[in-house]
């Protein structure tokens, strides 16, 4: 079957095409995805007489959102590269299963989900750091987008599974599509309609379940070998408890994440109110662009690593990290020097308040002043992740946010200044720097125990040869002895 012949290229084509080849959709799916949030962020910016207020309240969402998200990424990353692994060892009935356990997982978490945020809707945005201003445009936003939760649970999980059958490039448009219609939708809702930011929110599910609907039906062609039908439904104990351990990386991931966002929002709440939180709203958007571009990089390398991993083509799996790592590192020193030189023509489309165009300058170029690091991390959490390794993913996605971030929030923004005043918002700025710079750090150290600290015997020698780690210690011993 033609599907069969394209996940057979996953364990034959040269890597650095077949890299290009997943990874660009997937790129252009993620930078789409962040986009999207971008084109949020800017209509509601300009709400006459409330887009600073709006923005706000919007950046007060992202934890709610972000914990939300996680049970989605826990079910869709974790199937996805099940589904990878078990292509790799021909098992496609084991596929097909996966395919349908992530259908009903992801219905049981969205419901699940909507059910008691809703409930708690009130007590989760104060605790957030919603301020008697901020609230109420909070509260509007996420009361819709818990209404449509299962829906953003159901496409990304299924467009996961979409690249990892073969399909990036469809996986790419269905994300660019929610892009284009909810870029579509917003200003209708927002302005013409006078709905505000609850007509943001509605764009967002509008915009959403169309994504949705062009996914099911593409998974739902019986010319795929691996497609949506009658009878791979029914949960199967082994199947979700395999989804849910190596989904468990990107589910600790976003609740981190989650709990990082609330200690930033109450910091910034404390030494620079409302202000400051809507301009960590904007740089949070502007810099999460970078961040999804390198997922996409991930995300294009995750099936080739997780099918050749399964079909002990130990060589091919070193030969992705170490273009990835190349790759996203290129992303990020791109991100350093625009965010870094030309701060201010990123904040201008978002609000024209000097104020807080002011402080989001200060942060932004504080805050990317360790960008160069961050995609070596981002790429070496995602590798272990993709070759079912998920105890050594979920340490390296847990320690950036707690080991390291979370005591440096707390730190830095009540350390004192030479004037004798506190760093206060700067300090915040500061540690999330600081815990981007010692998380690259451990990264490196982990990987390199894993291919010189005795827990990778099963590799054939020449794959360790042709590793990544491996050519860089050569190059520096090679230096030393000459």
């Amino acid at each position: 079957m033609e599907q069969t012949n394209r996940t057979k290229e996953l364990g034959t084509a040269p890597i650095s095409s077949l890299l290009l080849k997943y990874a660009i959709p997937a790129v252009i799916a993620m930078a789409a995805s962040s986009l999207y949030n971008i084109v949020d962020r800017i209509f509601i910016g300009h709400i006459p007489d409330v887009g600073t207020l709006s923005l706000g309240g919007l950046a007060v969402t992202f934890p709610v959102m972000n914990l939300a998200a996680a049970f989605g990424a826990m079910v869709g990353v974790g199937g996805s590269t099940l589904m990878s692994i078990k292509l790799g060892q021909r098992d496609y009935e084991g596929a097909k299963r996966v395919l349908g356990n992530i259908v009903v997982l992801n219905i049981i978490m969205g419901i699940l989900v909507s059910v008691v945020a809703l409930i708690f809707i009130h007590p989760l945005l104060t605790f957030f750091g919603a301020s008697e201003n901020t609230y109420p445009y909070a509260y509007e936003y996420m009361f819709i987008i818990l209404l449509g939760n299962v829906i953003p649970h159901l496409y990304l999980g299924l467009n996961a599974a979409l690249r990892s059958t073969g399909h990036p490039r469809a996986a790419m448009m269905a994300t660019v599509a929610t892009v284009v219609v909810n870029s579509i939708l917003d200003p209708l809702f927002i302005f013409t309609l006078g709905m505000g930011i609850r007509g943001a929110a509605i764009a967002t599910v509008l915009s959403q379940l169309f994504a949705l609907c062009f996914v099911w039906i593409k998974l739902s062609s019986p010319k795929d070998l691996i497609h949506l039908q009658r009878g791979i439904y029914g949960l199967r104990k082994t199947i979700v408890r395999t989804i849910l351990s190596i989904g468990l990386s990107p589910f600790c991931m976003q609740l981190c994440a989650c709990l990082v966002v609330i200690l930033i929002n109450k910091g910034l709440a404390t030494h620079g109110g409302d202000i400051a939180i809507a301009a960590y709203g904007i740089i949070n958007s502007v810099l999460f662009l970078s961040v999804m571009i390198v997922l996409g990089i991930c995300q294009g390398m995750q099936p080739i690593a997780g099918f050749n991993y399964g079909a002990q083509l130990y060589d091919r799996v070193n030969l992705v990290l170490r273009y990835a790592i190349y790759m996203a590192t290129t992303v990020m020193c791109i991100e350093f020097v625009i965010c870094e030189f030309f701060p201010e023509y990123i904040i201008l489309p978002f609000t024209s308040d000097t104020d807080l165009t002011r402080i989001s300058v200060i942060a932004m170029r504080i805050i990317v002043c360790m960008s160069p690091l961050v995609g070596f991390q981002i790429v070496t959490s995602n590798f272990f992740q993709s070759i079912g390794m998920p105890k050594r993913s979920i340490f390296l996605s847990v320690s950036r946010q707690l080991v390291f971030l979370v005591p440096f929030l707390i730190i830095f923004p009540e350390l004192p200044t030479a004037d004798g005043t506190l760093l206060g918002t700067n300090g915040v700025w500061i540690a999330i720097a600081a815990a981007d710079a010692i998380a690259f750090i451990t990264s490196a150290i982990m990987l390199w125990q894993y291919y010189h600290g005795g827990e990778s015997t099963h590799l054939k020698s020449q794959a360790r040869a042709q590793s990544l780690p491996h050519r860089i210690a050569a190059f520096f011993n090679n230096r030393l002895t000459h």
